[in-house]
């Protein structure tokens, strides 16, 4: 507060990076008139903005350097070792590999009854003409939270809404459909237009977060104001559109468990797929990651996580959890919590959701930048769940071999996959083929039994990708999938080269969050 009768200046000192110095550093009189800093003010902000600057590119780039490194000097290791090590790392590199491709298998297997289970609960509700077993009065009242970030998702965020509210197939005074948004600046006429249909529809709530930078800050925001009285709340990203019957099945899950589910996770499936050859990639490894992985793992080793979006919790376990800010993978964050106090989480392969697939490489690129670092804070924050047990309850030892498998051989993987490249650059190196039979030879076939381990760990992958095959959408096809089986072993690699990029960012803490381009 000012003082009576003392005249003050104000230091407007805006680091604003298309702002020189002389523009972001000014003075402004009682009058209301301006007039350019003194000199070593300039100076100073000029030293500090180009200090600044130089800090982010050195955060941004020493990731870089260190993967780069790492290649580098792991081959060089290679290269240099005797025949006796060079064997020790081939056995355990095949052994490790085959290790990951098995489970894989197992999980793709165990993913099918899920899939035929929930296939004839849907044949079922369509041969009674859309009717499920429940009745409208028996439903739980629900909460669908869209969260947006209104730059990014300007262009799609009105016909999404409209979507939610026209063709979701629940009773409208049990649903009711909230969008929590942030934009760093006015958006217009979309803001209007969303002011607009909340007063149009009674069923929509639209609140623009203050000061939020992030997914978790919008969540909390609306976890903060009262309670609505929703029994279930659903997180949905704003690019995806859930299938009109997505809430009934969540609702159908709940009252069929009981007090035994606390989360239901829904099958997300990507539906750009012509837009480019990336996005017909990505849809298959979504087929491969919702209705293959998070199925089959769920039932290999007894547990179930959220995965982000698409994901329906009681509203008091989520409200009571929130969400972690400082995560930049926050929902598999919440999702582990949720774990750790014992709460139970199950995938439902009815539980449909539509999503967008990025289109260009870079924006690929930071979308999976900030799960790998994401997984990599979690696993590191989580990982005492592998020896402690929930407030209630003990785990079983199958849950704790999940759990190594999940926080520590998956990110291990990247690693183990790396390193084996690396060693088979080696053998080229310090063997140089000259026709394709002694590259073939010198790959695959230099240590007895090697072949074995070669063909027990593509047979593993081949039955992983005809799994997946059985249940790829209807928005891929028979030549994405050739094309997926062809190009998977090279992903493996690129998979590698982005989870030790996610490693290398968490060492020098880069905490940039960056939306993924829609």
């Amino acid at each position: 507060m000012g003082v009576p009768g003392k005249e003050h200046h104000a230091i407007d000192i805006m680091m604003s990076p298309s702002a020189s110095p002389a523009e972001s550093v000014q003075l402004s009189s009682p009058n209301g008139s301006m007039k350019p800093a003194p000199l070593w003010k300039r100076g100073l902000r000029s030293m500090i903005y180009h200090w600044l600057a130089f800090s982010d590119w050195l955060i941004e780039w020493t990731p870089f350097v260190l993967v780069v490194s790492y290649w580098i000097v792991c081959t060089a290791i290679f290269v240099m070792c005797n025949t006796t090590a060079i064997a020790v790392f081939y056995y355990f590199y095949m052994i490790m590999n085959l290790y990951v491709a098995v489970l894989a298998a197992i999980e793709s297997f165990l993913s099918m009854t899920p899939m035929r289970n929930a296939a004839k609960l849907a044949d079922k509700v369509d041969a009674n003409g859309g009717k499920f077993s429940s009745s409208d009065d028996d439903l739980p009242t629900m909460d669908m939270v869209m969260v947006a970030y209104l730059p990014n998702e300007k262009d799609i965020v009105i016909e999404q809404i409209m979507y939610a509210l026209e063709e979701l197939r629940y009773p409208s005074k049990k649903l009711r459909i909230t969008l929590a948004y942030n934009t760093p600046v006015p958006i217009e006429p979309i803001e209007t237009q969303l002011r607009d249909l909340e007063k149009e529809y009674d069923q929509l709530k639209v609140i623009k977060v203050p000061n939020s930078k992030s997914k978790a800050d919008n969540l909390n925001y609306f976890f903060s104001l009262p309670e609505s009285g929703a029994d279930i709340t659903g997180i949905f990203d704003t690019d995806h559109l859930p299938h009109p019957y997505n809430p009934r099945w969540a609702a159908e899950r709940f009252l069929k468990e009981k007090e035994k589910v606390d989360i239901v996770q829904g099958r997300c499936i990507v539906y750009n797929t012509n837009d480019c050859f990336l996005a017909k990639m990505i849809a298959i490894e979504f087929d491969k990651i919702y209705a293959i992985a998070h199925p089959g793992r769920s039932r290999l080793f007894g547990f179930g996580l959220f995965c982000g979006s698409n994901g329906w919790w009681r509203t008091n376990v989520l409200r009571g959890l929130k969400m972690d800010g400082s995560m930049l993978t926050e929902d598999i964050d919440s999702a582990l919590r949720a774990y750790g106090e014992g709460y139970n989480a199950v995938h439902d392969m009815n539980v449909l959701s539509y999503e967008l697939a990025p289109t260009s490489f870079a924006a690929f690129w930071k979308q999976r930048m900030r799960w790998t670092q994401g997984w990599t804070q979690a696993s590191i924050r989580h990982f005492p769940l592998i020896w402690t047990n929930p407030p209630k309850g003990e785990r079983t030892r199958n849950e704790r071999v999940g759990l190594v498998s999940l926080l520590c051989i998956r990110e291990s993987s990247y690693y183990l996959v790396s390193q084996h490249t690396c060693l088979l650059l080696s053998f080229i190196i310090n063997d140089w083929p000259h026709d394709v039979p002694s590259f073939v030879r010198l790959i695959f076939f230099r240590y007895p039994l090697a072949e074995w381990f070669l063909f027990l760990t593509i047979l593993a992958l081949i039955f992983t990708l005809y799994f997946t095959n059985r249940v790829r959408s209807e928005f891929t096809s028979w030549k994405s999938m050739t094309a997926f089986s062809i190009l998977y072993t090279p992903y493996l690699v690129l998979q590698a080269i982005m989870g030790l990029y996610g490693h290398a960012r968490e060492i020098v803490k880069y905490s940039k969050w960056n939306p993924t381009a829609r």
